[in-house]
């Protein structure tokens, strides 16, 4: 794998530095061979589940789903359904969500709001918020003595960073910041939990779960996939800053300039004019030497943005006002910090059939004083909590009309799907700014071998 450049970082004196990120401890590539049957193998997929999916963290929602005690979030993950709920002294905890009586589903996905507690529709058991049972019917009749008091929900491990809520299934976790660093500290600046969702889009695909953690995990797919990027991100894998970290994680920044693959790369084409003329830039000055707004426009955003409402430039660094920072977060999270906002991209493994997943799109905005609606790629959104949207790719209702990046990225992971099973694919024939893709399957091996 090529070294990437330390990008430049001219920011005052009075700016903290980018966290340093060198590989940090990660572990050399061992080559361990990617083959077809781990995105269908059912065995493959029970063994994700028993080594995997039980020990690591997973995200239900956002802290603004829970701003009053009594509101809760239902997560349903496979066969098992987590239920999180907000409590009287401001704490969040969360449960299993069946009934310790005879097992029902005690709430669904789609139900929302206040609650003072959860009853159970089957025998009208009643749980509080912190999942004790209330009241139960015929109390006297049960010979090991009265439930209520006695016997509450199972719990599940709970904590929040970045204004998300995670739990695991494991008895006795790592703690959530042991788990996910250095991701907290390489997003310090970005203040996640004051961010709102403004777009919340939940896409049922035929495709396994993994096909999202592949992708994200690198950019040599950028000039075939999404080829109108390339007027204003420079994909260019020698210019690209690469890094692994020790708990799975990895990270890659891709500059904000036009590519050198673009049509006429130190010419100024349209997307590039419009997001210097946005910030005060003549275009005109940049012609010939395109990649020269980069520089230009950070300092334009340092100087405008205070005017503009765009107080949360003051706890960025220079480079993310122009860049693009990529983080997987093992084993199923991408979270991207960009100039404007942060992208959350998951996908979770279908219940019943390993050849499909749930693909899940946050975007994420900054308020912007004087500011009631942001661009999106939905066109303008208002500045509150989305509304939850539910789609099938492919479907003849919008199941293609998700974002042209989307819709771009999911065309792909059905066509690759159907590849997997090919005679003709073996281990994939890796470029060196795809080995972050080998190394998530390491690091997933380590858990299924008991590694980890």
């Amino acid at each position: 794998m090529a070294d990437a450049p330390v990008l430049d970082d001219p920011r005052p004196a009075n700016r903290p530095p980018f966290p340093d990120s060198p590989l940090g401890g990660a572990k050399p590539l061992r080559g361990d061979p990617i083959n077809g049957e781990r995105y269908f193998d059912r065995d493959f997929a029970a063994a994700e589940w028993a080594q995997m999916w039980q020990r690591v963290w997973h995200v239900a929602g956002r802290m603004a789903q829970l701003e009053e005690p009594g509101d809760f979030i239902v997560h349903d993950f496979l066969k098992q359904s987590v239920l999180v709920i907000r409590q009287h002294d401001g704490s969040v905890r969360a449960f299993h969500n069946t009934c310790r009586h005879r097992g029902n589903r005690l709430a669904a996905v789609e139900q929302g709001g206040v609650i003072d507690g959860v009853r159970c529709a089957y025998h009208g058991w009643l749980y509080g918020l912190d999942g004790m049972v209330r009241a139960a019917q015929d109390p006297d009749d049960f010979p090991q003595g009265s439930p209520c008091g006695k016997i509450g929900l199972k719990e599940v491990a709970c904590e929040v960073w970045g204004g998300f809520v995670w739990y695991s299934f494991a008895s006795q976790p790592r703690p959530l910041l042991d788990y996910l660093a250095p991701i907290p500290d390489l997003f310090a600046s970005r203040n996640l939990d004051e961010l709102v969702r403004v777009v919340w889009l939940t896409v049922r695909v035929n495709t396994n779960w993994k096909f999202s953690p592949d992708n994200f995990n690198e950019s040599y797919h950028l000039p075939t996939v999404h080829p109108q990027m390339r007027q204003m991100i420079d994909e260019d894998y020698t210019n690209t800053r690469f890094d692994m970290f020790p708990n799975g994680h990895n990270r890659m920044i891709e500059q904000g300039q036009p590519s050198l693959r673009a049509d006429f790369p130190n010419m100024v084409e349209p997307v590039w004019e419009m997001m210097l003329e946005q910030w005060g830039l003549e275009p005109a000055a940049f012609q010939g030497r395109s990649r020269d707004g980069r520089k230009a426009l950070q300092q334009a955003k340092r100087a405008l943005g205070p005017d503009r409402g765009c107080s949360y430039f003051d706890d960025l660094h220079d480079d993310e006002l122009t860049d693009y920072f990529h983080h997987t977060v093992f084993p199923n999270v991408t979270i991207t910090g960009t100039p404007d906002g942060v992208h959350f991209f998951r996908t979770e493994p279908d219940a019943a059939d390993p050849e499909w997943c749930t693909f899940d799109y946050w975007y994420l905005a900054p308020r912007i004083a004087g500011e009631t609606e942001v661009p999106t790629v939905y066109g303008m959104r208002p500045y509150e909590e989305a509304e939850h949207e539910f789609r099938t790719y492919g479907d003849s209702n919008g199941g293609h009309l998700l974002g042209d990046f989307i819709d771009q990225d999911l065309s792909v992971a059905v066509a690759q799907q159907v590849g997997f099973h090919s005679l003709g694919y073996e281990d994939p024939y890796l470029s060196g700014q795809e080995s972050r893709v080998r190394r998530f399957h390491e690091v997933l091996n380590d858990y299924l071998e008991g590694r980890r």
